[in-house]
């Protein structure tokens, strides 16, 4: 009833927070991967693949060291996707009320979004960076947060920040502009059908892999200078294509992409699904 009486704004952020939860969940272990395969050392490593990786922490750290980091990732989706959705519900229902947006429109759409979400939520994805890298032995969020803020000082929290944007602001404008158009482009029958659900992950699968392999090198950069905190994003690109060559910016791109999209997919679908049990249009 409390739910049913809620701002729109409000239950979005709820439906995008129950989103989020089950698709990080889920998609933990490539995420971990993903940043173990970004900062490896030169030297030999170059022909490390995922099934590499998988299995060296599995063998190491046991099953459940492929969820290490995952409560940072509680902390930074549960309330990120919620924050959101909710802008883009806003956003959406601001200049959009009465009309679809165009493609170029919908681009603005989700990177206003994701520029929201992205920058208030910064600190505790820099901690969730930690965390899987495994170089760093932090005992819980708010013990990172503190020794960060102790040993290198506040603006540690926010490192990464431009490479973060460039990566996650791209990433959202380019899924939301490919997610709608593809959606709009099934058939009517289709999308009154029981079977939309699926049809539209389907568009979410198509639409995540496009903006994942676009934003990646934007995401090896970022990795690198939240690990590294003394390097800068000028620097950690340098540094990338010194140690690594061109192919360095696309290291981790097969595990990124898998969860990357399948966590969109997901979030967008239960999302969708969700506005329309509470009545509304998202």
């Amino acid at each position: 009833m409390e739910l049913a009486l809620a701002h729109p704004a409000i239950k979005a952020f709820m439906c995008g927070s129950l989103s989020g939860t089950c698709s990080t969940l889920l998609f933990q272990p490539l995420d971990l991967v993903k940043t173990r395969l970004q900062t490896l050392q030169s030297g030999g490593s170059a022909r490390v693949g995922m099934v590499t990786v998988l299995q060296s922490v599995v063998r190491t750290e046991r099953l459940l060291g492929l969820w290490k980091g995952v409560s940072p990732s509680f902390v930074r989706t549960i309330p990120g996707v919620g924050i959101y959705f909710s802008t883009y519900y806003s956003l959406k229902q601001h200049f959009f009320q009465d009309s679809s947006p165009r493609a170029a429109e919908a681009v603005l759409l989700g990177a206003g979004a994701r520029a929201v979400a992205g920058v208030v939520m910064l600190p505790v994805t820099v901690v969730k960076t930690r965390f899987e890298c495994g170089r760093y032995s932090y005992r819980s969020v708010l013990g990172a947060l503190r020794s960060m803020c102790q040993t290198e000082g506040p603006a540690a929290l926010f490192s990464g920040l431009m490479a973060t944007l460039f990566r996650d602001v791209p990433f959202s404008g380019m899924y939301v502009m490919f997610y709608s158009q593809t959606k709009a482009s099934l058939p009517e029958e289709i999308r009154r059908s029981p079977s939309a659900p699926l049809a539209n992950f389907g568009c979410g699968i198509l639409s995540g892999v496009l903006a994942s392999l676009i934003t990646q090198p934007a995401d090896v950069v970022k990795t690198h200078v939240q690990v590294n905190p003394r390097l800068r994003t000028a620097e950690a690109v340098r540094y990338i294509y010194t140690e690594h060559g061109f192919r360095g910016y696309f290291r981790g791109a097969v595990p990124r992409s898998l969860r990357r999209t399948m966590m969109a997919a997901m979030a967008w679908t239960v999302y969708e699904q969700l506005m329309a049990r509470l009545g509304l249009k998202s």
